[in-house]
């Protein structure tokens, strides 16, 4: 057999993902913090990039060349930054709006619509106001650690001490537990094990009261050897601290040797004492959540979408730099670095919008699914999942999925990971209309909240056949699983604590 070289031509399919379009997955799922990162970072890597000024705009002006798109009953207006849907109440449910789960009435004006529009645009604190303010926004709260540090200084303690203290303190938690081993501190530190366990006990003495503890009973037997209140009584009722977490005061009794005059006592000075200790002390600050999107009611049961602006990067291309630098480019490198840098910046730019769109497009049709919870509460989500929201607005399941990530929407009724809005079905008794499981468990805690004797106490059972009753075809082991994801106690620890608090 010869070999030899020779040329075919083939022709065949292939799926190519471009840098340009993996850039453009990649932004659809940052979150509005991420994607002011990333931005960020292309405006100091693309010379031709440059924010749009909002200085004296009272609203975001749209692009030139913004479509208006139709579909379905809403309409995306200037620039796709705002969406109307067509949905009344009196077409979602013929019953009543519940007035105790209604939208706050304060914060609707005439018409019953909730003005957004100054949602998220607190301004900075002036110097020339008040200077207490001032001082108040410039303040920060010690943390625990510096507090112990502080305290450490006038110990008293040796060198060496005050270096074991250290690395104790550094290994103690923000709930002010230590997550350090003694014999790990001993051997890094090569020192005797004994004198570790010296110096801690220096470190459980500082203020608050219980910290530098390894487990809760120890932080709440050092609280209450501060106390002095710490007996043989107690340590037993620390050693059953379970039992005391089931109710089982029976149990308790017999453990402790004690009457039950006797328990409620131990009981109720135990409710007094902390278990995280370090709780309040400063810790790193709560970034508050910036919704993406804007849900207000407009006149005639109409259902306002429109995108928070200042969650939108708004980038300009410089088109006269471009034409300057350009014009003064010598070289073939420099001549392709200009060119690279306007693709770059156009492509930013324009998938920028399409994000933007995107997220409206989904958000209205999740608005528009889940009309019926905006009106009248939770009891009325519906089942929805992403196959349905994507055949809906014509695009895949993958860039629902993509574009309900990390993304809050800000609803009369609160604010909402878009997630939120995604839930299983539950069917329905008498072959209607499934039932969403958010709204199941919304009933099922209804249910257990209104107990308020003994006798009122619900079983699983008895839930199951209450919400039979409802409509609802749910089985005793889902009506366990979902009670147990809120934290509710089984019925048995329902009636003890019911009976207690008699």
């Amino acid at each position: 057999m010869a070999l030899g070289a020779r040329l075919e031509i083939r022709q065949g399919q292939g799926l190519v993902i471009t840098p340009q379009l993996q850039q453009a997955i990649k932004l659809l799922q940052l979150s509005n913090i991420e994607l002011e990162a990333y931005v960020e970072g292309e405006l100091e890597r693309n010379p031709l990039l440059q924010r749009e000024d909002r200085e004296g705009d009272g609203e975001s002006e749209p692009p030139a060349d913004a479509a208006t798109t139709d579909y379905a009953t809403d309409r995306i207006d200037d620039a796709g930054a705002r969406a109307e849907l067509d949905v009344s109440h009196d077409e979602v449910s013929p019953g009543e709006r519940a007035t105790g789960d209604a939208p706050d009435a304060g914060a609707a004006d005439a018409g019953g619509a909730i003005d957004w529009s100054r949602a998220g645009k607190g301004g900075p604190v002036g110097f020339d106001g008040d200077l207490d303010a001032l001082e108040g926004a410039l303040a920060r709260e010690k943390t625990l650690a510096e507090h112990l540090y502080d305290q450490l200084s006038v110990a008293g303690l040796t060198p060496a001490e005050s270096a074991i203290a250290s690395v104790l303190i550094d290994a103690i938690d923000e709930g002010g537990y230590l997550r350090a081993e003694l014999w790990e501190v001993a051997d890094r530190l090569g020192c005797d094990p004994a004198l570790v366990e010296q110096v801690l006990g220096v470190v459980q003495g500082f203020e608050p009261t219980g910290v530098g503890a390894r487990d809760v009973r120890e932080c709440l037997m050092l609280q209450l050897k501060d106390r002095n209140r710490f007996d043989p009584a107690m340590a037993a009722l620390l050693d059953n601290l379970p039992l005391l977490a089931r109710r089982d005061m029976a149990a308790l009794k017999k453990a402790c040797g004690v009457d039950d005059e006797d328990l409620r006592e131990m009981v109720a000075e135990l409710k007094g004492l902390t278990p995280r200790p370090g709780a309040a002390f400063g810790s790193e600050p709560v970034q508050p959540v910036a919704p993406d999107v804007f849900v207000r009611e407009g006149l005639g049961g109409l259902w306002h979408v429109e995108l928070n602006a200042d969650t939108l990067p708004r980038l300009l291309v410089d088109q006269r730099y471009h034409a300057r630098v350009s014009a003064a480019a010598r070289s073939d490198q420099e001549k392709v670095f200009v060119s690279d840098c306007l693709a770059q910046a156009n492509w930013l730019v324009k998938s920028l919008d399409q994000r933007a769109r995107t997220i409206l497009k989904v958000s209205s049709e999740i608005v528009r699914q889940q009309d019926a919870f905006l009106a009248y509460g939770v009891e009325h989500l519906r089942p929805l999942n992403l196959k349905t929201v994507a055949d809906a607005i014509g695009m895949h399941e993958s860039t629902v999925s993509r574009v309900t990530s990390n993304k809050y929407i800000a609803t009369p009724r609160g604010v909402f990971e878009m997630k939120f809005f995604f839930t299983s079905a539950i069917q329905s008794t008498e072959g209607g209309e499934a039932h969403s499981a958010e709204s199941v468990r919304h009933r099922i805690r209804q249910l257990i909240d209104a107990e308020a004797s003994e006798a009122d106490v619900h079983s699983d059972d008895r839930i199951v056949e209450i919400l039979k009753e409802a409509g609802v075809d749910i089985a005793r082991r889902t009506v366990a699983k979902y009670r147990e994801a809120m934290r509710i106690p089984s019925s048995v620890e329902r009636r003890r604590m019911l009976k207690d608090a008699v």
